[in-house]
């Protein structure tokens, strides 16, 4: 696939024509020296900082485009109590100043919940969900954008509570679950609540939707052939409209790079050789773990 470019107008604003350069990652907070384990790790952020273009943002918005406009179903799906969330966020968008400056400006029609979805997926860097937050029950997948999915179908989730959504994750619910749905139902506006994921593939490409059918890892295996992914997530409060908005930042990474960083190899090994045969199972792991294993050691 080549990506579509980019028409030049769509970086008119100042915001977007100087991208922020990609921050130096922190390898001991994505592999602390520990045995594998669910955990939080939240962090306070600036949301404008983490929706706002890296030097990444050309390449990935032109493929998220092409992604959209050769199946948007696909890959992006709002139900009614979704639209005003994101009326409302992309009226952040506009404030933080992460959107083109020539865009129209958004319709108060119902159903431009479409067009809201579009426009800030086409535009914005990240793939995000939004949340509905109902009460004290956990938050509600009611819209989404996700290009850059690592083997999940954002179809299957819409609708589902969060709870729902992460029981297909072995141990998760049962360690940090009823903490995630506490936060996400107290979360403050103006605040991005940041933490990252990692996860492993045999491919750098960014979408890795079920349906594409990529290859999967499997021993034997060299360091060329597995590449690092990582999400980096932010939580941020829709307050006009009880919502929340999921921000996810997706970055590839070749593992012989990865490597180099000690704490990175360190980590990750220890991770490897201690995460439960049902985690490991569930992040498509379990063929190539004694190459991953071997080849950090």
């Amino acid at each position: 696939m080549t990506p579509r470019p980019i028409p030049p107008t769509a970086t008119n604003n100042s915001a977007l024509s100087e991208a922020s350069p990609q921050p130096k990652r922190d390898w001991s907070d994505l592999f602390p020296d520990q045995d594998y384990r669910f955990y939080m790790g939240l962090k306070q952020g600036d949301p404008a900082k983490f929706f706002a273009p890296t030097h990444e943002y050309e390449d990935a918005v032109a493929e998220r485009r092409q992604w959209l406009a050769d199946g948007s179903e696909r890959y992006a799906a709002v139900f009614k109590d979704g639209i005003p969330l994101l009326a409302e966020a992309r009226a952040l968008a506009e404030q933080w100043q992460t959107m083109p400056e020539f865009l129209p400006p958004s319709s108060d029609n119902p159903s431009s919940g479409w067009d809201d979805l579009l426009t800030l997926g086409r535009n914005w860097e990240t793939d995000f969900l939004v949340l509905k937050v109902e009460g004290h029950e956990t938050p509600r997948l009611v819209a989404g954008c996700v290009c850059f999915p690592s083997s999940w179908n954002l179809e299957e989730k819409m609708g589902k509570r969060v709870d729902f959504i992460h029981e297909a994750v072995p141990g998760l619910n049962s360690s940090v679950g009823r903490s995630i749905s506490t936060f996400l139902n107290k979360l403050r506006p103006d605040i991005a609540w940041l933490r990252a994921n990692w996860g492993l593939a045999a491919t750098g490409e960014r979408n890795m939707h079920p349906d594409r059918g990529l290859p999967r890892l499997k021993s034997p295996l060299t360091l060329d052939e597995v590449w690092l992914r990582v999400e980096d997530q932010a939580l941020v409060a829709l307050p006009e409209n009880n919502g929340v908005l999921f921000g996810i930042r997706l970055t590839t990474h070749p593992l012989r790079e990865v490597i180099q960083h000690p704490e990175a190899k360190a980590g990750l090994s220890r991770a490897l050789r201690t995460m439960p045969p049902a985690v490991m199972e569930y992040k498509g792991l379990s063929a190539a773990r004694e190459s991953l294993i071997t080849m950090l050691a």
